[in-house]
């Protein structure tokens, strides 16, 4: 990896069906408050399965955000884990669809086989029947957790992401709800 690794930070879902649309938020949330270098380019991806492949080609790592279901955790439980462990939790949209480990087996074959590390955030409620846009409540309280979450991998990548100036009261307490959690992270972190 160079001394500027070329990161991608990857939303995952479909935000017609509740909270199976948490990992695109995220990185929407992620690219309306903050600055990031050049090197870093955060994609809302939706369902595209192995349309994503050339998304991958010349980056050095990627960080995953999506919605899981089946962990154990309450809903808006946010988790960090290896794309691996994130599998066997993942939703998948249709029968047709492919879980994001085989996408990347499939990088593997072709060559283009970047690092990467998955947030996932325990849904409440998805609607594959009915198309419904929002997330429930606690899925969106997690929102500050999540971006935080992402805000940690960069770091740990050397990476620091520079909030946007605001002057919206909701826009600068959703920035400080993140700061607390990635605060705590860290905190947590270093203390392991």
């Amino acid at each position: 990896m160079s001394d500027t690794p070329r990161i991608l930070v990857l939303g995952i879902g479909n935000p017609l069906m509740l909270d199976e649309g948490v990992g695109v938020r995220v990185v929407e949330e992620l690219d309306r408050l903050y600055e990031l270098p050049d090197t870093v380019n955060v994609v809302d991806a939706g369902t595209m399965g192995l349309g994503m492949m050339p998304l991958f080609k010349g980056i050095d790592a990627m960080i995953i955000v999506d919605a899981v279901e089946g962990t154990g955790y309450a809903p808006g439980t946010v988790i960090r884990l290896s794309p691996g462990d994130f599998a066997p939790n993942q939703i998948l949209h249709s029968l047709h669809d492919i879980k994001f480990v085989d996408v990347l087996q499939s990088c593997a074959l072709v060559g283009t086989e970047p690092e990467a590390e998955c947030i996932g955030i325990q849904v409440e409620s998805i609607s594959p029947v009915e198309l419904t846009i929002g997330l429930s409540e606690p899925v969106e309280a997690a929102l500050p957790r999540a971006l935080a979450a992402v805000l940690v991998l960069l770091a740990e990548r050397g990476i620091t992401a520079k909030p946007r100036p605001t002057d919206d009261e909701r826009r600068a307490a959703f920035l400080a709800e993140i700061d607390r959690a990635f605060a705590e992270m860290r905190a947590r972190h270093q203390d392991d």
